[in-house]
């Protein structure tokens, strides 16, 4: 194997790894932090206190949202270089780097920083940014999914 199909294997490696991270931490971990009384036998914790434990978690995500906005910004222009780009993967970087960028620098900062004031800081304007973070993460998901459906797609037919 040459050097360049193992960096484009690594590459969209990385983005399904990025996916299938945005997928459990959406649907499985989010479930089950802010359902804690379901698997505990005594309710120990209030919303605000697992709201806090799920903004440690995405607080760790954001170091890996950062590299992949760097990978993928860095592959992309690679690949215009030798103009080995569509419109389609162009827009889908953009859009992932764009929602990982957004999620990792403005909705965990903000959100933890919220937390950070108390549970009594924890109001209407603090729910509308949380819900703006779970539309963010849901179309950072799409992106994602279709940057890799094409890449893997230019790939195979370019041989």
């Amino acid at each position: 194997m040459n050097k360049k199909v193992v960096i484009d294997v690594l590459y969209i490696l990385l983005i399904a790894m990025t996916a299938g991270a945005v997928l459990v931490l959406g649907v499985f971990v989010a479930a089950v932090v802010f359902h804690s009384e379901v698997y505990l036998t005594l309710p120990l914790l209030s919303r605000y206190e697992e709201g806090k434990i799920m903004g440690e978690i995405f607080r760790r995500f954001t170091y890996w949202a950062y590299f992949m906005s760097a990978v993928i910004a860095v592959y992309e222009v690679s690949r215009y270089k030798v103009m080995q780009i569509d419109k389609i993967s162009i827009l889908s970087a953009l859009g992932s780097i764009g929602t990982l960028l957004l999620f990792s620098a403005v909705y965990t900062p903000k959100i933890l920083e919220y937390q950070s004031r108390g549970e009594a800081a924890i109001d209407a304007s603090f729910e509308a940014l949380h819900k703006a973070s779970e539309i963010d993460f849901k179309i950072l998901l799409l992106t994602l999914l279709i940057l890799f459906s094409r890449r893997a797609y230019l790939m195979a037919v370019k041989k």
